[in-house]
């Protein structure tokens, strides 16, 4: 007979709404603790990896968060000059159909959200998190204003890179961050709609344009935009006229004008910090760290919400094949530590080339790196990187790909629906080096 618990997870992101909804189907007890005091997802645009689409899938939502958001079948990059530094596009990782899905954070939290809701899952608002200490009978958390939870079997710590769950909150800060905006977008507008593109110059300045889908049915077509910043330079980007800034990334992406266009002021955008760290440990007694609270890295590699739910997924078979909650989290943090660390050491790597004010790593991006990545084993290996697949994450897990011809036709069929219709502008998503 399998055990079931009583369990409390702080936090209401990716990684906790996920946890619930999968530990709640096996039978144990739940509450979602969240600080807001109602739930909301913060940040702009993510992408959902075949990684993370296999978990929704197994949960019964992969193809209704699809249909929120954008395919993407290649993630380009060009240098100031026209030199094409990166081009991984999912047809090389050698699965059928497999692309990437471009998606608003808001988008994949109501889906998230509202199947937790459907569930009848306890949410615990206006809880903010600073500890959580052991007793006798299990382990609480401890809120700021000095009150207590319920004594839970087991508490799952889904806070975010900023937990304050026995871990320095400022620990790992990165010196770059990014200015970010959700911009809408329509039919005549010029951005491809199947890529990720970015452009540098060198690794100091980055500005990119995501596709993520629409947010409701009948809503408008939107991109995150987002443009690479030193962290101590935030302040003084503020007070700098807007049209200086418009102009310095005019002149590195000219074809960015129309949604530079539609930023009126600093306030349209928003300043995300990012931190590289991993947990000094991953479980303790009765304690689990699932996504960024365990985890948290930069964004190049776009792994976080697909590691956020390859965590859940762990965390649920964990509890359901272990004799008891220590036995289960054991299991979760060992299936998942291998690929933890690789993911961690190569974004630590990966970071240096596209956000650093440091000469030789985007020169080793641009001169070894890229063109290293047209040859055919480095090519796929890229893209397995990209997938979040690396490792064979899927199989320790006892997961399967999902099916892409499925996630693909339901895209399309809401996209072709009066409410979506927006023709496709699409690019190649393989482009010859320029000279």
């Amino acid at each position: 007979m399998r055990n079931t618990y009583d369990i409390g997870i702080a936090g209401c992101g990716p990684a906790g709404l996920a946890a619930a909804l999968l530990l709640q189907r096996d039978g144990h007890r739940v509450t979602l603790y969240e600080r807001f005091e109602t739930p909301r997802p913060l940040g702009s645009g993510l992408m959902l990896q075949p990684s993370g689409v296999a978990v929704l899938d197994r949960l019964g939502l992969a193809e209704t968060v699809a249909q929120r958001g954008a395919r993407i079948d290649a993630l380009l990059g060009i240098e100031e000059h026209g030199r094409i530094a990166l081009d991984a596009p999912y047809a090389k990782l050698g699965v059928a159909n497999a692309f990437g899905v471009g998606i608003h954070r808001a988008s994949l939290f109501s889906v998230l959200y509202d199947a937790t809701l459907a569930q009848g899952i306890e949410i615990r608002t206006g809880h903010e998190v600073v500890t959580s200490r052991s007793n006798e009978h299990g382990r609480c958390l401890v809120f700021s204003d000095d009150t207590q939870s319920d004594t839970h079997d087991l508490i799952v710590d889904a806070s975010g890179w900023a937990s304050r769950i026995e871990e320095g909150e400022q620990r790992g800060l990165l010196p770059f961050g990014a200015l970010w905006a959700s911009i809408p977008v329509t039919t005549d507008d010029p951005h491809a709609r199947n890529l990720l593109e970015q452009r540098y110059r060198r690794a100091s300045q980055m500005v990119g344009v995501l596709p993520i889908g629409s947010r409701a049915e009948g809503s408008s077509q939107e991109v995150a935009f987002f443009w690479s910043l030193r962290r101590d330079d935030h302040a003084q980007w503020r007070k700098r006229p807007l049209g200086d800034w418009k102009d310095e990334v005019r002149r590195l992406w000219p074809q960015v004008e129309f949604l530079l266009d539609r930023l009126s002021s600093h306030d349209d955008l928003t300043f995300a910090r990012y931190a590289h760290r991993t947990a000094r440990k991953a479980h303790g007694d009765r304690l689990v760290r699932i996504g960024d609270a365990w985890h948290s890295a930069s964004p190049q590699l776009g792994q976080g919400a697909n590691m956020a739910l390859l965590d859940a997924w762990a965390l649920a078979t964990g509890l359901r094949e272990g004799r008891s909650v220590a036995e289960g989290i054991r299991l979760t943090t060992r299936w998942r530590r291998e690929h933890v660390a690789l993911y961690q050491f190569v974004t630590a790597a990966f970071t240096p080339m596209f956000q650093s004010d440091l000469a030789l790593w985007p020169w080793l991006r641009d001169r070894m790196m890229a063109p290293l990545s047209r040859l055919g084993p480095v090519a796929r290996i890229q893209a397995q990187l990209m997938s979040g697949l690396f490792g064979w994450p899927l199989q320790s897990l006892g997961l399967d790909l999902p099916d892409y011809s499925a996630i693909a036709s339901s895209m399309a069929a809401r996209a072709s629906s009066p409410a979506q219709s927006n023709s496709p502008v699409t690019r190649q998503t393989s482009c010859p080096a320029a000279s």
